[in-house]
């Protein structure tokens, strides 16, 4: 079945790779920059979000989502709004450790950690904050938007995950069923004529 025509869509994009991504350190809330091929992958996925034609473009205030982000306004000519709620989840004391550290450190707790069973780490955000503060920012982008019109966030893996399951009411545990995002894919988020959200894309890439 094709989309509504009037259909309201949120496109949920995570940011390019970092060097943190490729050597498996944990990055958080912490400021790491895209690497080489990082901006190449934001350089490629910009086309495919103009192509969405959005009219609004919002990111993480994070230097990894500002370079992806800025790709893609290059390409839009949109003006992002930067937005700290839209960051990675913070970490706390693992961040900065490689999973090789991590697991050495605390291997039970790294065990839980790689089925994305945060909670417990000392320091860190839950979950539960997390959708709180990212869903915050998509009620207020929906609420921007007209009838048949997108808006693009461009924001962090764990944390899209999250928001996406928090905003279409699902159980919170529903979050850990689902893959990891891969740099530069992207979520999107149709509006029904009822006035609920479904699913539309999950993990498209360009």
């Amino acid at each position: 079945m094709s989309e509504p025509a009037d259909a309201r869509r949120l496109v949920l994009l995570r940011h390019g790779r970092t060097a943190w991504n490729a050597t498996r350190r944990i990055q958080g809330q912490a400021d790491a920059e895209l690497d080489a091929t990082g901006i190449e992958q934001a350089r490629r996925v910009a086309p495919a979000m103009a192509a969405l034609s959005p009219v609004a473009l919002w990111s993480s205030d994070l230097v990894r989502a500002r370079r992806t982000a800025e790709e893609v306004a290059r390409v839009t000519g949109l003006e992002p709004a930067y937005d700290e709620r839209l960051r990675e989840f913070c970490l706390g004391e693992r961040q900065g450790l490689t999973h090789e550290e991590y697991a050495g450190l605390d291997p039970a707790e790294y065990a839980r950690f790689r089925v994305g069973d945060w909670d417990d780490i000392p320091g860190a955000e839950t979950a539960a904050e997390v959708a709180e503060r990212f869903t915050a920012v998509l009620k207020e982008a929906a609420a921007g938007l007209d009838q048949g019109r997108t808006a693009v966030l461009v924001a962090h893996g764990a944390a899209i995950r999250t928001a996406t399951v928090h905003w279409l009411g699902w159980p919170a545990a529903t979050a850990l069923d689902l893959r990891a995002l891969g740099n530069c894919a992207w979520v999107e988020l149709e509006e029904r004529p009822a006035g609920t959200w479904r699913l539309a894309a999950y993990n498209r890439t360009a």
